[in-house]
């Protein structure tokens, strides 16, 4: 069994490929193996997690989720008889109507003593939710398939406020997706600590949108998936440990251009049209700075723009004119879009155009959403050899599909892949749980960070940081395109390290920040970076 950390990289399955190795195991098992095997591991972490429990109800569903519950009470039975817990089991199935496994599992449950009642009771220490499991996954909309004995089950789990153990996934979540789905389920935020042990595979859904909220603390037991062959696809859950940070390799020899130029055009000045948003392009130019870039260059833009930052001297200001004429870009990262508001669409095409290496986020997301012309600009990079990478949050990326913001929700992994795909670029989508998607559909779920980072301006230290890995990497060496001949794919997956590894130390800073002071802004998250 294994705790999941931010530090985790797996492999992330869907329902599907899971049922898929789930069969494949079953046939190769005796019978009535794997759901020992779940009820087993379900039972020994219970009492890992609640060793002074008084009261302990497992929450039963009319399936196999169902059935690996009543494999766990069964096999937690002798443990609460021998130290006066009272052990109690809801089910709300038919079983006239029960797989094979979880019949059994019934029978055992029965054969054992275990005390069946109808409502959950008034105060438990710990509850076990093993009522819906795969079986509910969705895709685009609700597919109601349970009884309504099963639905008032889910939500008498909900306002349980012991210690919750959810088996598999928690009950109404979609496993591809992370979206609640059963019964307009909301997210559990009575119970006092929250658990998922899931089993076989790590499912997608565990990790983004609505998922880490419903699922707390993972675990993951395989149950002996090692013994059968499972496609592991393009999907994985990342972390720092993908690939290591250039920043982290300076040579005694090294010089200020040895890390790397980040260019940041963003910043519009108040005196534009009384809109000022001059702080997101510094924001975004100290995290660069911060992030190990040897030099940053800012084009704030405006008739009455800054010319300096007082808290950064470091960072060197240039007119907007270094985007005019026919001369080629200054080399390095170019970073757009951060604070731009209505003056940075008058650069975007520019940028597209001749910038070798490009992040584009927010007011430049914009302007090619409102513009066919400008976003053709941005895919056509890719057959220059150009790298770029978009950086939306679900908002922008709903305009750049044309979709609404619930419907990128709905699937963001399917959102991202089809922003990488449409525009022939890297497509970081931030939110909870971020998604990062090449063209050729490899996709990373980040898995560090927390609601902390739900303030203004945390989007632009991240684009910041981009700028300067990137940066960094293209002082190193010819930095690869979006599409590369490499034999790995269509993405050359040092790009993609670096910028999966660099969305996991921005959220990394946030899961170290409690007990730091106050509340986490974009401006101590980026001088954080230094540390």
């Amino acid at each position: 069994m294994q705790r999941i950390t931010p530090y985790t990289s797996q492999h992330l399955h869907t329902a599907a490929q899971t049922r898929a190795l789930e069969r494949q195991l079953t046939a190769l098992l005796p019978r009535n193996t794997l759901m020992n095997r779940a009820g087993a591991a379900v039972a020994r972490l219970g009492k890992a997690l609640a060793p002074h429990a008084r009261c302990v109800w497992v929450a039963c569903g009319p399936g196999n989720n169902g059935g690996d519950g009543l494999a766990a009470a069964a096999q937690l039975q002798p443990w609460a008889m021998a130290n006066g817990i009272e052990l109690l089991v809801t089910w709300s199935g038919n079983e006239a109507h029960l797989p094979a496994d979880a019949l059994n599992a019934l029978q055992q449950a029965r054969a054992s003593g275990v005390r069946f009642v109808n409502t959950a009771p008034t105060h438990c220490d710990l509850v076990i939710d093993a009522v819906l499991g795969l079986g509910v996954r969705t895709q685009n909309s609700e597919r109601d398939n349970t009884n309504p004995y099963t639905h008032a089950l889910v939500k008498q789990v909900s306002a349980c406020t012991g210690l919750r153990l959810c088996v598999d996934i928690p009950s109404g979540l979609n496993p591809d997706t992370g979206i609640m789905t059963v019964a307009n389920n909301s997210i559990p935020s009575s119970a006092k600590a929250l658990f998922t042990l899931t089993f076989l595979t790590l499912k997608p859904g565990l990790f983004t949108a609505d998922g880490r909220d419903a699922s707390g603390e993972i675990w993951f037991d395989d149950l002996g998936a090692e013994a059968a062959q499972v496609n592991t696809g393009n999907l994985w859950l990342g972390s720092s440990q993908q690939s290591k940070t250039l920043a982290t390799r300076m040579r005694h020899s090294s010089h200020k251009g040895s890390h790397g130029d980040v260019w940041l055009v963003g910043g519009q000045h108040l005196s534009h049209n009384g809109t000022g948003m001059t702080g997101a392009v510094v924001l975004a130019a100290r995290a660069a700075l911060h992030a190990g870039a040897g030099r940053v260059f800012v084009v704030p833009l405006g008739p009455s723009a800054v010319d300096w930052d007082a808290v950064q001297p470091e960072l060197m200001f240039r007119s907007p004119d270094v985007l005019i004429g026919p001369g080629p870009l200054a080399g390095g990262c170019w970073v757009c879009g951060c604070g731009g508001g209505e003056l940075v669409k008058a650069h975007v095409a520019r940028l597209a155009r001749d910038a070798h290496t490009l992040v584009l986020d927010a007011d430049a997301l914009n302007a090619m959403s409102d513009d066919p012309g400008m976003a053709e600009a941005v895919r056509e990079r890719q057959d220059r050899g150009q790298l770029t990478v978009l950086t939306p949050h679900p908002l922008e990326a709903a305009r750049l599909l044309g979709q609404t913001t619930a419907h990128v929700q709905s699937d963001r992994v399917h959102s991202a892949r089809a922003l990488a795909h449409k525009f022939e670029a890297l497509c970081v989508l931030k939110g909870s749980g971020t998604v990062t998607a090449t063209p050729s559909g490899k996709t990373v779920i980040n898995n560090s960070g927390n609601g902390r980072l739900a303030t203004a301006g945390t989007g632009d230290v991240l684009a910041g940081m981009l700028g300067a890995a990137l940066a960094q990497l293209h002082a190193s060496h010819t930095a690869p395109s979006t599409h590369s001949s490499n034999t790995n794919g269509p993405m050359d997956p040092t790009v993609l390290g670096v910028v999966t590894d660099t969305v996991w130390r921005h959220g990394h800073v946030a899961d170290n920040w409690e007990g730091q002071g106050p509340t986490l802004t974009a401006n101590r998250l980026s001088n954080a970076l230094r540390g």
